[in-house]
């Protein structure tokens, strides 16, 4: 390379270095104001230990969440009953107790993280402005040495040994320049992926203090819902099992309405127009989903509906859970079929979400507690839209995930269920969804 044009580029490279170094702690502020603590007031090693207490911490209280679903999952396999609700909402209750302190405890978590990146960010922002003064000194002595050839060093000194030294000498200065401005490439890469992971920790941590306060409202509302069940029962099963079998009643002519109507659009519904069926079009609602209840003629339905068919898919989650967008769409339909809280009081899907997706498809979302999206709003998939629970007409906690063909949407109202029921033609969801999820054949919870 041409000494003039071996200076340019360093002067190009040194001037690039120091912007980078600039911005650099710019976002090294950033990053410890997020995290709410400076980076040195504690150690490295300090944080971490503090991080895996936290992981310890959460898996506690996931086994304690696991066994708690366990004993759901067997209260579920009894008749109905008072004793049961009374049970199948203290169990409710006190999962959505571990699920707000296991939301405490990330955000901790997630808070010791940005620091711990803050501190990876000014060490790295440090290194960037050390590896800036190395380089403007060593472009320093490189101007001052000028880089000649060997020749013209001979011909300077008139001593072949010093030449070949002061030689060897300019070559090193070069080779540190270039490892110098290696290692700076390096460091503005890892700075660049520290910098997304603390963006990252920041939008989990505000998901989580999201869910903390939605959560602490269902929390409530489950508490005064199974003082409400004691209060209006006077604990007296007969009472109780009056209630019920007039709800079963009414429900089952609800479901008749819902049946007939979409069997004559099913019969006449052309299967080529829906699209090409690709598991993965669409993601589950939950994370980590265990599927209850099947698409179609399923055994429960056989069983429990008069027309022996379930039109979605039952994903068995306590409530609270978080409930997503299973694709970009525009929210069409947010709505509750519920008439009050009381078991007796609950229909259909109880409080719902629809999300028409622009492609001759629309998700169904029922049994919802809390839905946290409006009529008209955009959505991403993935995007929070509302939390599992049990209202509608349930066993037990756990989303009704309906998959239908747009045009054929039909709101009805249909008594005595609350606001408009959906009714259409339905597709089985499964088509759509990643495949290799667990499934349990539980009947509607």
């Amino acid at each position: 390379m041409e000494p003039s044009v071996f200076k340019k580029t360093a002067v190009f490279l040194v001037a690039a270095s120091v912007l980078a170094a600039t911005f650099v702690f710019s976002l090294t502020a950033a990053a410890q104001t997020a995290s709410g603590q400076a980076a040195t007031s504690t150690t490295a090693a300090d944080l971490q230990n503090q991080i895996n207490q936290k992981n310890a911490v959460l898996a506690q209280i996931q086994a304690q969440r696991d066994a708690l679903q366990a004993q759901l999952n067997q209260i579920n396999q009894s008749k109905t009953s008072l004793s049961k609700d009374v049970q199948t909402l203290t169990n409710g209750i006190n999962n959505l107790d571990l699920q707000i302190q296991s939301n405490q405890v990330a955000v901790q978590k997630l808070t010791l993280q940005m620091q711990s990146d803050s501190q990876d960010i000014t060490t790295i922002g440090q290194e960037i402005k050390d590896h800036h003064a190395a380089l403007a000194e060593l472009m320093v002595e490189m101007q001052q040495q000028d880089t000649p050839s060997l020749i013209a060093l001979v011909l300077k000194s008139g001593n072949l040994s010093e030449s070949v030294a002061a030689a060897q000498d300019a070559e090193l200065l070069n080779q540190a320049f270039f490892q110098n401005i290696s290692d700076l490439q390096d460091l503005q890469s890892s700075l660049s992926q520290k910098i997304q992971d603390a963006s990252s920790l920041k939008a989990q941590k505000q998901e989580q203090q999201v869910n903390l306060a939605n959560q602490q409202s269902i929390l409530s509302a489950q508490q005064s819902e199974k003082q409400d069940l004691l209060n209006q029962t006077k604990g007296q099963e007969a009472v109780y099992q009056q209630l019920i079998s007039q709800l079963d009643a009414q429900q089952s002519a609800i479901s008749q309405q819902i049946g007939d109507i979409e069997d004559q659009l099913r019969a006449s519904f052309n299967p080529n127009l829906l699209p090409s069926k690709l598991p993965g079009l669409l993601i589950f609602p939950v994370l980590n989903p265990i599927v209850t209840q099947l698409y179609g003629e399923t055994q429960f339905a056989r069983r429990a509906y008069r027309n022996h068919f379930h039109n979605g898919v039952d994903i068995g989650v306590p409530i609270g859970t978080p409930v997503y967008a299973a694709a970009d769409g525009t929210v069409f339909r947010v709505d509750n079929n519920d008439r009050g809280t009381s078991r007796w009081r609950k229909y259909q899907y109880g409080k719902y979400i629809m999300i028409d997706h622009g492609d001759n498809l629309t998700t169904l979302y029922g049994h919802l507690s809390r839905q946290v999206v409006s009529a008209g709003e955009k959505v991403t998939k993935g995007e929070l839209i509302g939390y599992s629970g049990e209202t509608g007409y349930a066993d037990g906690p756990h989303v009704h995930f309906g998959l239908y063909w747009t045009p054929s949407v039909q709101l009805k109202a249909i008594y005595p269920a609350a606001g408009l029921v959906p009714v259409g033609v339905t597709i089985d969801p499964m088509a759509y969804l990643p495949q290799g999820v667990a499934t349990i054949q539980r009947g509607a919870y």
